[in-house]
């Protein structure tokens, strides 16, 4: 079972900045990727960034330029740092992470956390 539990979010001013941290905990041989997503009221799921083991990213459009993705593999953490935050990046925002749980035979898996609300304020 793998688990994954966010921090950093809360509420900011428009332009302002917050850290989001993610770590996963559990029985597991590596996680390949981790990610975070966000979910607006009234709205779908949508990604906002990846960062794979070997730290490769990719992010959305709407966030290029403000937010970044990191990752400490010794923790297994990921982190969203996100800077001149806009009142359209209100939601709650999930981790995520691809666990390889077994090798022989070989099993992964994808596991959420819970979420953490940010609110931007204009």
């Amino acid at each position: 079972q793998v688990q994954l539990v966010e921090s950093g979010g809360g509420l900011v001013q428009a332009g302002g900045s917050l850290r989001l941290s993610c770590a996963a905990s559990g029985r597991f041989f590596s996680i390949i990727a981790m990610g975070w997503y966000r979910q607006a009221p009234g709205k779908q799921r949508e990604l906002v960034a990846t960062i794979t083991s070997g730290g490769t990213t990719s992010y959305a459009d709407s966030v290029k330029g403000r937010f970044t993705i990191s990752r400490d593999n010794a923790k297994n953490t990921v982190y969203l740092q996100m800077n001149s935050l806009k009142p359209e990046d209100t939601a709650v925002y999930y981790c995520n992470a691809v666990v390889v749980v077994a090798i022989t035979p070989y099993k992964s898996f994808v596991s959420w956390g819970q979420g953490t609300q940010v609110t931007v304020s204009s």
